[in-house]
């Protein structure tokens, strides 16, 4: 199942709606994916004490995934289906499959009791379809933990560079869950610090066409600097908070029959 990497293939591999030039310039010690880990602790880190199987849907290059085995020494199964992404992977323990969660693999039904599903959602063209997939895979008391980008009022030519077709508000998001049968069991916006910088990012990429360069322009940490000191603000709001963010981060579970 293997080919020159451990990535095991249970899918082929197709071309996803994510730009592959954001995987050449995010890193682990980018400000957003650090600030993103930590909102995840402070919003969820309970739940991996006791989860027995944990799976990141659309794990990319494995950082959550790296993360979750530095901070918690667990395991997270990773899945994806960009092969150029799922070779970079960098997780250290965790295993890794070119795998569609559609396909509703026998062996996977129910087997995971927590799913990370970070920054996806607003790839997919059919929320419901991709959710009731999702479902398939959860276990009946699992809990799901999605992120998405939040404010709506902010969609921009980085969100079409990077393949998003949506961003989410509280309500939109909790549409989406309510629709499937799903419920939000806590959530809170993140990044408010940011928010200035989204909107600056909208109005000078309003003319750009190139992808690469929207992506890079968008998102490239800059220098070590400018990294430092977006990392520092993006520290200043609590946690959770309901106000206004740059993202949403919930935790989803199946509604009472």
């Amino acid at each position: 199942m293997s080919t020159t990497s451990k990535v095991q293939y249970l899918s082929p591999p197709v071309k996803v709606s994510m730009a592959d030039s954001w995987f050449e310039i995010t890193a682990a010690d980018h400000f957003w994916i650090k600030r993103r880990f930590a909102v995840l602790q402070k919003l969820a880190g309970n739940l991996f004490e006791n989860a027995k199987n944990i799976v990141e849907i659309g794990c990319g290059h494995g950082l959550v995934q790296s993360d979750v085995e530095t901070a918690y020494e667990r395991d997270v199964v990773g899945f994806d289906l960009n092969e150029e992404a799922l070779k970079r992977n960098v997780s250290q323990r965790s295993a890794v499959y070119c795998y569609d969660v559609r396909q509703r693999n026998e062996a996977f039904r129910q087997k995971f009791d927590l799913i990370l599903l970070f920054d996806v959602l607003e790839h997919i063209d059919d929320e419901n379809a991709f959710l009731d997939a999702i479902q398939y895979h959860l276990s009946s008391d699992g809990n799901l933990i999605v992120n998405v980008p939040a404010g709506e009022w902010a969609y921009s030519a980085y969100d079409r560079a990077a393949g998003h077709v949506r961003r989410y508000s509280a309500e939109t998001l909790v549409d989406a869950t309510r629709r499937n049968g799903l419920a939000v069991a806590r959530w809170t916006y993140w990044g408010l610090p940011l928010t200035p910088a989204l909107a600056l990012r909208k109005f000078l990429l309003r003319h750009q066409t190139e992808e690469k360069k929207i992506i890079t322009s968008g998102f490239d940490r800059r220098n070590d600097m400018t990294n430092y000191l977006m990392g520092l603000a993006s520290k200043c709001e609590p946690i959770p908070q309901k106000f206004i963010g740059s993202s949403l981060m919930a935790v989803l579970q199946r509604k009472a029959p």
